[in-house]
């Protein structure tokens, strides 16, 4: 005869409670050790890819995204360490490094240049870079369209001092592009296909020949001392998107569309066309980012010699 089941029952009351507490203390230091990759991303391209491609499936770390409409806030941001790493251009990475940012190239892709274009309207009598002297042109400080112009009448033997230079961000050169407060644009995709696409814009230059198409994504030097096998593992699976992308056009175009409400055959054009893959990171790459460097020297843009070497880290594994 059991003389004590009250005290039985208090006792696997108690024990239970206990047990749940000890859970939700496990629980809680669990989640307080789970590594946080803050990424930036614009137009959220890589994301689109990532996700279209299941690369974002069962990650063992938590990413936190955060889209910009340009390379140059993005840019910013990693200067800041307000993310740990980023998508950006050969150019953008160039003037991050030169204003100081303590940053480094960890992963390479290249993709073709007919991607960057300086457009005009489409009934604008303006027919080849020669027919900018003296015309406004936009485009956004530090972007690889600010590259393209740049290279562009430098190619043609001319100078920036030729035309009329309007800093603007993206929405704002669109805009002022359709308003014709100014007479061209040098862009790049999205921009370029949206331009071409809705509202019939024509291309008079684009990067074939000037632009080496290499754009990496690049981490805070913090992020790389305390978060190394989050970035290689989160690179790995970048470079797995980009090459499953290649053949699947549509279905990034489609995801991409639902994230940020671009047009999906305006997207699709895009991937197309770029055929973004990953590359290693070799003295071939760090050499064609010291030439893009030379270009910005000549024209003043930057107002030393840059050694674009030590902004590189070739430890990671991927592509």
């Amino acid at each position: 005869m059991n003389r004590f089941p009250r005290y039985r029952q208090v006792l696997r009351q108690a024990s239970a409670a206990l047990l749940s507490v000890a859970m939700l203390c496990a629980s809680i230091a669990h989640a307080a050790d789970v590594v946080v990759l803050k990424v930036g991303d614009q137009q959220f391209q890589t994301r689109g890819i990532l996700e279209a491609s299941g690369q974002l499936k069962d990650v063992p770390y938590q990413v936190e995204w955060f889209n910009f409409p340009a390379a140059q806030p993005l840019g910013e941001a990693l200067n800041a360490g307000a993310v740990d790493l980023g998508g950006l251009g050969d150019a953008p990475t160039i003037f991050a490094y030169a204003a100081g940012a303590r940053v480094r190239v960890v992963a390479a892709t290249r993709y073709q240049p007919t991607d960057l274009a300086i457009v005009v309207p489409e009934n604008s009598p303006i027919k080849n870079p020669i027919d900018l002297i003296g015309r406004k042109v936009a485009t956004t400080r530090g972007s690889i369209g600010h590259f393209l112009l740049i290279a562009t009448l430098e190619h043609a033997g001319l100078k920036l001092t030729d035309v009329k230079l309007e800093f603007l961000q993206p929405s704002d050169a669109k805009a002022a592009l359709a308003a014709g407060s100014v007479d061209a644009w040098s862009t790049w995709d999205p921009y370029v296909a949206l331009g071409e696409i809705r509202d019939h814009d024509r291309s008079i230059a684009d990067g074939v020949g000037l632009s080496s198409g290499l754009s990496f994504q690049v981490a805070t030097d913090e992020a790389i001392k305390t978060k190394r096998a989050v970035l290689d593992d989160f690179l790995r699976r970048i470079a797995i998107g980009q090459r499953w992308a290649l053949s699947h056009p549509e279905e990034v175009a489609a995801m991409q569309s639902r994230v940020t409400g671009l047009p999906p055959e305006v997207l699709k054009v895009v991937y197309q066309r770029a055929q973004l893959h990953p590359v290693k990171i070799d003295d071939g790459v760090i050499a064609e980012q010291q030439r893009t460097a030379n270009i910005y020297e000549r024209a003043g843009v930057i107002p030393t010699h840059l050694d674009i070497e030590p902004g590189f880290d070739k430890q990671f594994t991927a592509p």
